[in-house]
């Protein structure tokens, strides 16, 4: 202990960084007076694996599978958001069913992220049984997910200028499946949760925090609408086409952290509305933009087109090479406003890429949520902020 802290009668406390309780590996030095916590700070660092550097070394298209080793929990919202800078910068129109099939597959991404919230931040909390049952109902999404790139988890499937492949024969009745499944899951929760005394008791009015600390300390997503701000990056700055659809931002009034299990729990009902409005006005057409020299020709093509064979064999070996200029692009992430600043020179590469992380933003905030409370608190308060130490420490 310190001089000032002896003399305060208080002690250090390491929490961390292991993963369980904190969501990775994140290290929070805690000062404690008996169990109040008079002082918190969070130390980061221990994941870092250098995204962004190592995406100014790679072709843009090579950058894709960087990003879903960001939030791994959502990966093809991360996809979304660097497609879509990207194309912003080239000036490419994605077809209308790329449209449709990309807000129907993030927004299963975002019911899949809070599914994994939910069940690991009730689990901190005590609450055993709710992870068997959110990962039970997960468990339909990944099947999506398997079904449309092939893989369970990293899936970069949306690529720049469309998609990896076609969506799969069977691709309504998988989404229906999930909808139904993560619906009837949702009484579950409810009735495990939203009335228990229990659950209550540990969350209500803990690691409260108020709409202009929120938004002063740069949140977003769940963690700043808990706190009543209704700001939404798919209503304020509509991107890839969430403009066509209808839903509502649902919002918290005390900023606590049963507040955002609330917010949270009512997004992936929206959610859910919006995948049944893709799925039934998903459109015939093509899954990729055509644009040679830029994006991939689908694999049919290549095998029997030598043009086609012509544009793979320069955009694999040699990429493209966008004009000079910037661009930012966000969307609204399950953890809030994720960004992609990218600069070209010209080159084939990226001459800068950095990443607004929305848990790296909302992390920021802890201390200010826990100081003055129980020590037992901030394992509810880590859970309710909904970090992802990959996203972090990118």
């Amino acid at each position: 202990m310190t001089d000032e802290a002896t003399a305060r009668r208080t002690m250090n406390l390491n929490m961390g960084p292991q993963h369980p309780a904190t969501h990775g590996v994140l290290r929070v030095e805690l000062e404690l007076d008996g169990e109040t916590v008079v002082k918190a700070t969070p130390h980061i660092g221990f994941l870092h694996t250098g995204i962004e550097k190592t995406a100014e070394s790679k072709l843009y298209y090579k950058v894709v599978p960087l990003t879903d080793r960001m939030d791994y929990l959502a990966p093809m919202s991360n996809n979304l958001g660097y497609c879509l800078a990207v194309e912003k910068l080239l000036d490419i129109e994605v077809p209308e069913k790329v449209i449709y099939a990309r807000v129907c597959l993030t927004e299963l991404t975002r019911v899949k992220s809070h599914l994994v919230w939910i069940g690991t931040h009730a689990l901190d909390i005590g609450a055993m049984s709710m992870l068997l049952y959110a990962f039970r109902d997960r468990e339909s999404i990944i099947d999506v997910y398997e079904a449309v790139a092939g893989q369970r988890m990293m899936s970069t499937y949306f690529r720049i200028g469309g998609l990896a492949y076609d969506l799969p024969k069977d691709f309504d009745v998988k989404i229906k499946r999930a909808i139904k499944q993560v619906k009837e899951g949702m009484k579950d929760y409810e009735r495990l949760l939203t009335d228990n005394k229990i659950f209550r008791n540990r969350t209500i009015g803990v690691a409260k925090i108020s709409a202009d600390d929120a938004i002063n300390y740069g949140l977003t997503g769940p963690s700043l609408r808990g706190s009543g701000v209704n700001y939404d990056v798919r209503k304020v700055f509509p991107y890839g086409g969430y403009e066509k659809f209808d839903f509502d931002v649902p919002l918290g009034k005390n900023g606590d952290v049963y507040d955002r299990y609330l917010v949270r729990l009512e997004e992936m009902r929206q959610s859910l509305r919006i995948v049944q409005q893709a799925l039934d006005g998903m459109p015939e057409g093509p899954y990729r933009a055509h644009v040679p020299g830029v994006v991939l020709p689908p694999k049919e093509d290549v095998l029997s087109k030598m043009e086609s064979l012509i544009f793979h064999f320069k955009i694999i070996t040699e990429g493209f090479k966008p004009p000079r200029g910037a661009v930012y692009q966000a969307i609204e992430a399950p953890k809030g406003e994720l960004g992609f600043y990218i600069s070209s020179d010209g080159s084939n590469k990226p001459h800068r890429v950095r990443v607004r992380p929305p848990s790296f933003m909302n992390l920021s905030a802890l201390p200010k949520m826990i100081e003055g409370g129980l020590v037992a608190d901030v394992i509810a308060a880590i859970g309710s902020i909904d970090i992802v130490l990959g996203e972090v420490d990118r």
